[in-house]
């Protein structure tokens, strides 16, 4: 015996009709979801790859970064760093535009440099600094556009995740409750419809009994 519980609605032949209609587009409904919920999960897991291998060669890059800026660190002295970093001669203009996967807007990342003179990413003359400070300046330069691709991955993952869970919910709400209750009350209405037919039908023939009665009774008396 079922358990889910059916729809609160009169037993009439129009409801009936209704609730068929609704139950056809529910059906269409979860297939629709459910299409779209495993074409996200594919964008999703494609995209967590991506992400994992650019993320493993950006934290390599920034610890080669790093390590250059420990040995410059230590090669100069911590005012002729800051005075050597203090005005940079690059300037970065950063736009952001959207790209549509399944009725998700993901970001996408540009920029644009004040002038494309690769050496103005170094800020300082070359006498009195380190080469080491030459060597991380180069590297964080070389991995900005990875940094930026990166970002655009990780906000994406975020983004579809939270698209992947809402339509999971709306899923599972018309797999395990929306449908089942149409087709229960419609299993109910049309129970109650073959009743009340079986019901006139009797009605009907009591009538004709009775009728068909009448008229003998009435012939036998003539």
């Amino acid at each position: 015996m079922s358990l889910m519980a059916r729809l609160n609605v009169n037993p009439t032949r129009m409801e009936l009709s209704r609730l068929k209609a609704r139950l056809r587009t529910a059906r269409r409904g979860h297939k629709l979801l459910r299409d779209k919920r495993d074409e996200l999960m594919k964008q999703f897991l494609d995209i967590m790859r991506q992400n994992r291998d650019l993320r493993r060669a950006v934290e390599a890059a920034l610890e080669r970064a790093h390590k250059s800026f420990t040995v410059a660190s230590a090669l100069m002295s911590p005012e002729l760093m800051e005075q050597s970093l203090m005005y940079p001669k690059q300037s970065v203009s950063l736009s952001v535009g959207y790209k549509n996967i399944m009725s998700v807007n993901v970001p996408r990342y540009a920029y644009t440099t004040k002038n494309d003179d690769k050496s103005d990413i170094y800020p300082y003359g070359f006498m009195q600094t380190s080469g080491e400070l030459d060597d991380a300046l180069t590297e964080l330069s070389a991995i900005f556009t990875d940094m930026l691709k990166l970002a655009e991955l990780e906000k994406s993952v975020q983004l579809l995740a939270i698209e992947i869970e809402k339509t999971r919910r709306r899923v599972n709400a018309l797999e395990y409750v929306t449908i089942p209750q149409l087709e229960e009350t419609i299993k109910y209405i049309t129970m109650r419809l073959d009743e009340n037919e079986r019901g006139n039908l009797t009605r009907l023939m009591k009538v004709k009994d009775m009728m068909l009665k009448q008229a003998g009774y009435g012939q036998s008396g003539a």
